[in-house]
């Protein structure tokens, strides 16, 4: 765990680095359930990839077991508060000596697919490549210069399709790289292996692997 100082006061987030001890920078944005140990992992599965994966934590440590509190985390979350340890996680990996390149790479999972989304266009200079599991969000994306791919569930109360095609649409009338992808037989959450009800191991694997593989691409990019 790493400290981060922030406008809003201080943060925190998981930093994982290669055993190479350098690399591309990607940032891993936790679902509603708060930076709990599977977002973690992710970022150790990057840095085996050859990636620096920093989780910012946007909920200042508290992580929610159920569907009720971790809903109740997300309406709770103060917004400048999240904007402020975001910022701060692109400063910190900006300036990190582990890091290659300019570009970074970010990974969002349902919360932080919206907050993956809005930063692209925040801080476009930096974010090259988004990544969104099963999120969806909106921003002026005619400022954004990122390239994004997208992994959502067949049958996903959260996230309808029609929401997932129209940021399709706004992302392509804006110029920009997309790739979407869908998973038959999947719902929400079908990536995190602590979801036993909505984990599936060979979508899973599949879309971590056109993930890593995206990320690659586009951070060896100039």
């Amino acid at each position: 765990m790493i400290d981060l100082e922030t406008e809003a006061g201080s943060g925190t987030g998981y930093l994982a680095v290669p055993a190479g001890g350098t690399g591309p920078a990607v940032l891993v944005l936790h679902a509603w359930w708060g930076l709990n140990d599977v977002f973690k992992q992710f970022c150790e599965q990057l840095a085996a990839a050859g990636f620096v994966a920093f989780a910012p934590d946007m909920f200042a440590g508290k992580v929610a077991e159920t569907v009720e509190e971790a809903e109740q985390l997300a309406q709770t979350s103060d917004p400048g508060y999240v904007h402020s340890v975001l910022h701060a996680a692109v400063a910190y990996l900006g300036q990190h000596p582990a890091v290659e390149g300019s570009g970074i790479g970010e990974i969002g999972f349902s919360f932080g697919g919206y907050w993956a989304i809005l930063l692209s266009t925040l801080v476009p200079d930096r974010i090259a490549a988004t990544v969104i599991f099963y999120g969806n969000g909106e921003g002026d994306f005619s400022k954004s210069r990122a390239a994004y791919l997208g992994h959502f569930a067949e049958a996903d109360p959260f996230e309808p399709q029609e929401g997932v095609d129209q940021l399709e649409r706004a992302l392509r009338a804006a110029g920009r790289e997309v790739t979407f992808h869908t998973y038959p037989g999947t719902g929400h959450w079908f990536c995190e292996p602590d979801r036993p009800d909505a984990f599936q191991p060979e979508a899973a694997a599949l879309a971590w692997e056109r993930t890593v593989a995206f990320l690659r691409e586009q951070l060896a990019r100039p």
